[in-house]
């Protein structure tokens, strides 16, 4: 689909839809105005906006144009002036979320703690994104959304990383790392919540409901290793896991082993 420069309507230009259709276009509307209204009165911005309200409190799969335009009182046609697809939408999402993780490009760099501090500073930002935002968990890790909120992420996450030795492959590497193992443990989490909101029952509730009986039908002989740590796990995080333990355990190895790298230098 095409518009005219005053928000006409778009009209298709092939049978594909979404960014993968014509990259060019999704580029353009990402970096282009958001606050400009249309013949409508409305603005990106606020539609993107009503959108990330849905997601946030319906999930993704409630999300939809015809959604988005009863969240703003007005009919769904009027939302093609301004963005042609849910999948130009979710990539606007995807941005505009995430503009909430820095202050300013230099935060995670003026961080206490040297390049280690920063991607510890790092990695709680954006395991505190997706609590905000879990819907996101379904969109990261495909092809990256190339707006200038992702951009401002790239540069901020990477510049604490500059300078220590480290090649330019190397340091993109360590960054992807730190940020994938970010991305899994929110994801056990988001699906821990899920559990939880869907049986009504506590991931503690249920591990001290289940592991009496875990006691009784497993033999002790039979699975020694898998019986003596799994007690001790399951005692220390009152469940199966804790992604937050998860998250900071990991994350410490892979610094620990970065410093490593540096060290070699």
């Amino acid at each position: 689909m095409e518009a005219d420069d005053e928000g006409g309507e778009f009209v298709p230009v092939s049978g594909k839809k979404g960014s993968e259709a014509d990259p060019a276009r999704s580029l353009a509307l990402l970096w282009g105005s958001h606050t400009k209204p249309g013949r409508s009165g409305l603005t990106v911005r606020a539609i993107v906006d009503a959108a990330i309200g849905i997601a946030d409190a319906e999930g993704l799969d409630a999300l939809s144009m015809r959604h988005v335009a009863e969240r703003l009182g007005v009919g769904t046609m009027s939302l093609y002036t301004h963005v042609p697809g849910k999948t130009e939408l979710t990539d606007l999402m995807v941005d505009t979320a995430y503009g909430e993780l820095y202050a300013d490009v230099d935060e995670p760099s003026s961080r206490p703690g040297g390049w280690r501090g920063a991607l510890e500073f790092v990695a709680a930002r954006n395991w505190d994104l997706y609590r905000r935002h879990p819907w996101m968990l379904q969109l990261v890790g495909a092809r990256p959304v190339l707006g200038p909120n992702a951009s401002l992420k790239y540069e901020a996450e990477l510049r604490p990383l500059d300078g220590i030795g480290l090649s330019d492959v190397e340091m993109d590497s360590v960054l992807t790392l730190v940020l994938t193992h970010v991305e899994g443990t929110a994801r056990v989490r988001a699906s821990l919540d899920q559990v939880q909101q869907a049986t009504g029952m506590s991931e503690t509730e249920w591990w001290l409901a289940s592991a009496p009986v875990l006691d009784k039908v497993m033999d002790a002989s039979r699975f020694p290793v898998a019986s003596r740590v799994g007690e001790a796990a399951g005692q220390a995080h009152q469940g199966a896991v804790d992604p937050a333990h998860a998250l900071a355990f990991g994350l410490a190895r892979i610094l620990d082993g970065v410093a490593g790298l540096i060290a070699g230098r």
